[in-house]
């Protein structure tokens, strides 16, 4: 898999003439993020395809705002290889086998190993705010 860390999401999105969509089956993953509170649908991409760069992203599934994590969990050591995680703000079901657009908005970070679980759950909690401002709903 390639990624290029100096172009940015934004800077795809101009040559692309749209957001970068990734698109992949749910499967299932630890469900680690259920227990911290932030229930992710996985997708595994294939070799082939490019991938963003290990990071935390802003983007939209399934017209909810969400919270993407592209990257292999440094914090914990579970063997498994890169995968896509998508929370899904104020989304609440189940996705498991369905094919899931992910469209990137914006980087928020990069990937990274948090000494505690507390400090993790701490990060994710500010990045989905960070989420929320960067891409508000739009006025009904």
């Amino acid at each position: 898999m390639r990624s290029c860390p100096r172009a940015t999401v934004k800077t795809a999105a101009e040559f692309l003439g749209g957001p970068f969509v990734f698109e992949g089956e749910v499967v299932h993953g630890d469900k680690r993020g259920r227990t911290l509170g932030m229930p992710t649908a996985n997708i595994v991409p294939e070799e082939r395809f490019v991938v963003p760069a290990h990071g935390i992203y802003a983007g939209w599934a399934r017209g909810h705002r969400a919270a993407i994590n592209v990257g292999v969990r440094p914090t914990f050591k579970t063997g498994r290889g890169l995968l896509i995680e998508a929370y899904l703000l104020d989304f609440d079901g189940d996705l498991y086998g369905e094919t899931l657009r992910v469209a990137f908005a914006e980087r928020l970070r990069g990937e990274e190993r948090f000494d505690s679980i507390d400090a993790l759950v701490e990060q994710m909690q500010n990045d989905v705010e960070r989420v929320r401002h960067l891409l508000p709903l739009p006025a009904e």
